[in-house]
């Protein structure tokens, strides 16, 4: 080709708008790779090679069935171990597309958006070095978007919940998914979900190597299950081939067992050192609510015969933590969490509203409100504007620090607990014997995805870098909260007056022949609250006057 036919000087490249004549053979060639994604790539596409530099891309099985099962499914997941081609495959086919598929539209999204234009350089290279018959004029060539004389677009950028904004695509790919940072994850599915569901063909295509366990541990486990529409597709560290059972032994040898687990074994496995044993988060079921609204997931609907408890956690700022709370069924072990609110929108004005209309279907649940910030801003407005009842209160005891109790009589008493240094102590403490030895069931995939990087970090347990443990907080202040004596006499209440009952009927059967006999004292006699709010009324039984539980 001439100068001018090229795309500025680069002789690898055709320009848009030049004429170009076929031949037999290349129209039948052309017609067969539009036709064939594989047959394309086994001919046409080159790779750089470490070793060899240039060279064709000889296929393994995998990537075959990794090209076949993107090829036939609209939405596609991949668990694959380290350094076993995963891109480059991905790379390949997305070409294809692009080359093929007219006014396609294509986005290449990375953990890092430096990630990203690295994968689109391995595409645009591959390009380069295909037949000029079977290219696409170029409109547009830089590092982060291309785009062909076809309406062919295909964009890099990071992974995040404005990256694709706007856009209509025909392929969204995911590199290294679970590398990206929970929130930013489930804000760009909730973000991104309406530019899929806009075509009828979108593709999706998941690749990862697991690291711990979040939104692509979720994706992965229900594709899995049959609980979503992706395809799963796993490959072993074994199909590689070069890997066999000497090289595994020398990976560890210069690595480590967990770090092969994780990256070749490709075994999802949380944080080291975290809270709960990893072991324990493991086995760890979720399940989907039963119903989901604005931030409100509902695992069990209210019960009239039940006792509920709720911990709350309020953000600092918008956009940045989540202000969130969970409701437990406390009426008898296990406990059960049965609803969770968690939302990084809401504004701290509204946030008590949702609080004590969602408290008052659940019974009223007594709610207790970690006060550090302006946490304590949420449990003065539930009490004072909202007049809710059963905002628990603390008070200082010396050297026991803050206790629960009642009633602002005590000196040092206010609403809410502040998370003091024995405080999470004393919940982490007693959170991980609950968890561990199965006294409280948890089904939320959010809660069990902050366990797995609540870990000890500064002689103390927190969120990893860039994790959230808004939840994890509202468990801890649970873990405190469930270990006070004033915590037991609420939660017991309703078990003493059933005992009060069973107790009663059984005198009434045992003294049902001697009947009772009543000279209208108790008509004059009034009846009596005892200090936990049951009643007794005064009865006379064959001359002798006492008490009863009503």
């Amino acid at each position: 080709m001439s100068s001018n036919e090229v795309y500025l000087g680069n002789p690898n490249l055709k320009k848009a708008n030049v004429p170009v004549e076929f031949t037999q053979d290349q129209i039948i060639e052309f017609d067969k790779c539009s036709k064939d994604p594989l047959y394309f790539i086994k001919n046409y596409v080159k790779i750089v090679s470490l070793d060899e530099g240039l060279i064709p891309f000889s296929m393994y099985k995998f990537q075959e069935k990794m090209i076949d099962n993107m090829h036939e499914n609209r939405f596609s997941i991949y668990k694959l171990p380290r350094q076993s081609g995963k891109s480059t495959t991905i790379v390949s086919y997305l070409l294809h597309y692009a080359l093929f598929n007219p006014n396609s539209n294509i986005a290449i999204l990375a953990n890092k958006s430096s990630t990203a234009r690295d994968i689109l350089g391995r595409l645009q290279l591959a390009y380069e070095n295909i037949p000029k018959f079977l290219q696409q004029g170029v409109l547009n060539w830089n590092k982060g978007n291309i785009e062909l004389e076809n309406g062919s677009k295909i964009v890099a950028a990071a992974t995040s919940s404005s990256a694709i904004r706007g856009g209509s695509f025909n392929i969204i790919f995911l590199d290294e998914f679970a590398f990206v940072p929970a929130q930013i994850a489930e804000q760009f599915f909730n973000s991104v979900y309406p530019t899929i569901s806009s075509g009828q063909k979108t593709k999706m295509i998941i690749v990862s190597t697991p690291h711990g366990m979040n939104m692509y541990y979720k994706l992965w486990t229900d594709a899995e299950n049959g609980n979503n529409d992706y395809k799963p597709l796993e490959v072993h560290w074994s199909e590689v081939p070069g890997r066999d059972e000497k090289w595994k032994e020398m990976t560890i040898r210069n690595t480590s067992e967990e770090q092969f687990s994780q990256e070749f074994e490709c075994e999802f496995l949380g944080s080291i050192d975290t809270l709960i044993n990893p072991a324990k988060i493991k086995v760890m079921p979720y399940m989907a609510p039963l119903q989901s609204q604005k931030g409100l997931d509902v695992f069990e609907k209210p019960d009239p015969k039940k006792i509920y408890a709720c911990t709350v956690d309020v953000a600092r700022g918008l956009n940045k933590d989540y202000s969130a709370f969970l409701i437990f069924d406390v009426t008898q072990m296990p406990f059960k969490v049965v609803a969770k609110y968690r939302n990084n929108d809401i504004k701290p004005l509204l946030f008590p509203s949702i609080i004590e209309k969602t408290c008052k279907a659940y019974n009223k649940a007594h709610v207790l409100v970690e006060v550090n910030d302006i946490g304590a801003q949420i449990s003065d407005a539930l009490h004072f504007d909202l007049e809710y009842e059963n905002v628990l209160m603390t008070t200082q005891k010396g050297r026991a620090g803050q206790v629960l109790g009642q009633g602002f009589s005590a000196r040092g008493s206010q609403l809410g607990v502040r998370m003091t240094k024995q405080v999470k102590k004393v919940g982490c403490s007693n959170l991980k014997t609950i968890i561990e030895t199965d006294k409280l069931v948890i089904n939320d995939f959010n809660i069990i995805e902050e366990m797995s990087t609540f870990s000890r970090r500064h002689n103390s347990w927190m969120a990893e870098e860039g994790c959230n443990d808004d939840l994890m907080t509202c468990l801890v202040v649970f873990g405190w909260l469930s270990n006070q004596v004033y915590f037991k006499e609420l939660t017991n209440a309703d078990v003493r007056s059933k005992l009060y009952e069973e107790q009663a009927n059984i005198i009434e059967q045992d003294m049902a022949p001697f009947g009772f006999l009543d000279d209208g004292v108790n008509e004059h006699e009034e009846e009596t609250v005892d200090e936990y709010g049951d009643v007794w009324r005064p009865v006379t039984r064959k001359g002798e006057h006492f008490w009863y539980y009503k």
